[in-house]
């Protein structure tokens, strides 16, 4: 939520914005009821390598590029590195909200440790936000984990969710990744459900690691079909960096996202990104061509409807203001990645993140006084 002086300043905006949906009163009417509208940032971000500077014996750290760099530089770099992901992910929807977001996914984090000195730092330290996190069995020592406000967001069940993956070459070897993080808890006192991916990487090529991220989509289907069993009209947040894009078989086909909202089942799952991929907007670069692997997908009764008496979708975003942006040279306008040539750029990631917001009238009891 927003604090009640920067609250009243949007809702003169909301009142517009509704109006030119037909939901209501003209603000010129003399018979106008004022309305206020709660608005709450959801977002999700690939921190790219967000690893600490201890060598840990029990895992793959080794390979991190923050241990490339010259020992006694490492901690200058990880105290800079920190700072960046924690201003890019205070500034995540704040334009229109005024505050930080109410919960963010994020993935490419070594542990739970690298996630308090991102929330501690003093972009975020004001907002009091909790981790749910679970170390996984990934090669490369990351993880996926969900921040979320305290005061806005209460968590009430989370479980890991563990990938179960074998080498494509030979069928009795496992193939260790990440695991896809479930939370149920209550936004507002309105429940929702979260699932927190970063699936298989495209190493070896789209078509030969294909079968991966299938399965990692039928994992996670797998997951949203528990919980619409349990309650079909529940409202689900799938965030991930998919390693996919909207048009590819694990989203379009095993996930069945939709990219137009009509007609879509209840059990459904429309995917607000692909419209911005269309426009020829993405998330991350290669080779002189833009995709969007990071993406929002939201259930049914999430989507638009003019009524507003709980969270509705109201608009997604990708988030690349130009400090996110490769200032120069030959990839001038790719996101600005941390780390480059065995070194760090002072930039943030490989990355942009993404962020959609949730609207909902205010109650009467809950109206800030004059």
């Amino acid at each position: 939520m927003i604090s009640n002086l920067k609250f009243r300043s949007l809702v003169l905006g909301f009142i517009v914005l509704l109006y030119s949906c037909s939901s209501v009163q003209n603000p010129s009417s003399t018979n106008e009821k004022s309305e206020e509208f709660l608005i709450n940032t959801i977002g999700f971000y690939n921190l790219e390598n967000l690893f600490d500077t201890e060598d840990d014996p029990t895992k793959f750290d080794e390979s991190s590029p923050i241990m490339e760099i010259a020992e006694g530089e490492r901690e200058a770099v990880y105290k800079a590195k920190v700072t960046n992901m924690a201003k890019v992910i205070a500034d995540l929807g704040s334009d229109v909200t005024g505050t930080a977001p109410a919960l963010i996914g994020v993935c490419e984090v070594e542990n739970f440790k690298v996630l308090q000195d991102v929330v501690n730092d003093p972009y975020l330290s004001n907002y009091n936000y909790g981790i749910i996190h679970y170390n996984s069995p990934d090669a490369r020592s990351i993880d996926v984990a969900l921040l979320y406000r305290k005061s806005i967001f209460r968590p009430i069940h989370s479980k890991a969710h563990e990938l179960v993956l074998y080498s494509d070459t030979d069928r009795t070897k496992r193939r260790y990744t990440r695991d896809q993080l479930y939370v149920k808890g209550k936004l507002d006192g309105e429940e929702m459900h979260f699932i927190v991916n970063h699936w298989p990487s495209r190493r070896g090529g789209e078509k030969r690691s294909r079968p991966n991220r299938v399965n990692a989509a039928k994992l996670t289907k797998k997951i949203k079909d528990s919980i619409q069993t349990q309650d079909p009209y529940a409202k689900i947040l799938i965030m991930g960096d998919f390693n996919d894009g909207p048009y590819n078989e694990s989203i379009k086909e095993v996930l069945e996202a939709k990219e137009f909202s009509e007609n879509l089942g209840i059990r459904g799952l429309y995917n607000p990104f692909e419209k911005l991929f269309k426009k020829g907007i993405g998330t991350i670069a290669w080779r002189d061509t833009w995709d969007l692997f990071d993406m929002i997908l939201v259930s049914k009764p999430l989507i638009y409807t003019t009524d507003y008496s709980s969270y509705t979708l109201y608009q997604a975003n990708i988030f690349n203001p130009y400090y996110l942006q490769n200032p120069k040279g030959r990839f001038k306008g790719y996101p600005f990645r941390s780390f480059a040539d065995g070194g760090f750029t002072n930039g943030y990631s490989d990355h942009f993140p993404v962020y959609l917001y949730l609207i909902k009238k205010k109650s009467v009891d809950t109206l800030p006084s004059d």
